[in-house]
């Protein structure tokens, strides 16, 4: 999924898994290495499987509650329909991978690396990314409760029909991050969404909280009274050479109603 415009990322490369070995062991073993592999349908809850290396294999309907899978390497794999109520990849490596459907209550991922990575249809109660390196993701159709990328770094990554419901991203670096089809509810760490792109209509949901970053104070506006109304009306009626203001001095002629704000 190599960079595009508008912070798009291009859908993962077809991945080809003919002739898979279907796995008849009952658990995972740690440091195992396992090289096109079918796991259907298994049941891993509570198991230690740190150091493991996938390639080119599926894991389809299965239970990973309580699965450990810290330092794994995870290369031109399927997850499919997997569900559980929590399950740890921190630290772990993931390249040209996917993970369709299915149901996590708390996915951990601290600390990990995902290139070209795809999530499409997955519900995830609690995705945690803090200090992940993200490049090429999209999250496509995701619903997401909270999602933390807390000093992680995000360079082209895309949200395309998700939602999210609390977003933090304190400490985060961004690049080419499009946010503008995510759904958000609470966004944590404003000061940190540059490299990232909204929508309008998300822009004007987020303006209380980028006054309020840069400290300025937004007031109601205030309804005229009789009195305000009657010296606006003869203010009105006065020539521009009587009261010193021509076309040519005034400040929304001079370009000064546009407010541009830089960073720095």
């Amino acid at each position: 999924m190599a960079k595009t415009n508008g912070g798009k990322a291009r859908p993962a490369r077809q991945i080809s898994q003919l002739d898979l070995t279907e796995f008849d062991a009952d658990r995972l073993e740690t440091g195992r290495d396992y090289d096109a592999v079918a796991f259907t349908d298994r049941d891993f809850t509570g198991q230690d499987a740190a150091d493991v290396r996938f390639l080119e294999c599926r894991l389809e309907r299965c239970c990973v509650e309580g699965l450990s899978m810290r330092r794994a390497r995870v290369i031109d794999c399927v997850f499919s329909e997997v569900h559980g109520a929590s399950v740890d990849f921190a630290d772990s490596i993931w390249r040209d991978s996917r993970m369709t459907g299915g149901r996590l209550g708390a996915m951990t991922v601290a600390g990990a690396a995902w290139t070209r990575v795809r999530l499409s249809g997955v519900k995830l109660g609690f995705l945690n990314l803090a200090g992940a390196r993200l490049e090429d993701v999209e999250f496509d159709g995701c619903e997401i409760g909270s999602l933390d990328v807390g000093s992680a770094k995000l360079r082209s990554v895309a949200f395309v029909d998700c939602t999210v419901q609390e977003l933090n991203v304190a400490e985060a670096t961004l690049s080419n991050v499009d946010l503008s089809g995510a759904k958000l509810r609470t966004l944590v760490g404003i000061e940190y969404l540059r490299g990232a792109i909204v929508s309008h209509e998300q822009l004007l949901d987020l303006a209380p909280q980028f006054a309020a970053q840069l400290g300025v104070e937004v007031r109601e506006d205030r309804p005229a009274s009789a009195e305000g109304r009657r010296r606006a009306r003869m203010s009105g009626r006065a020539q521009p050479s009587d009261r010193g203001f021509g076309p040519s001095n005034s400040i929304l002629t001079r370009g000064a109603s546009r407010i541009d704000c830089v960073r720095r």
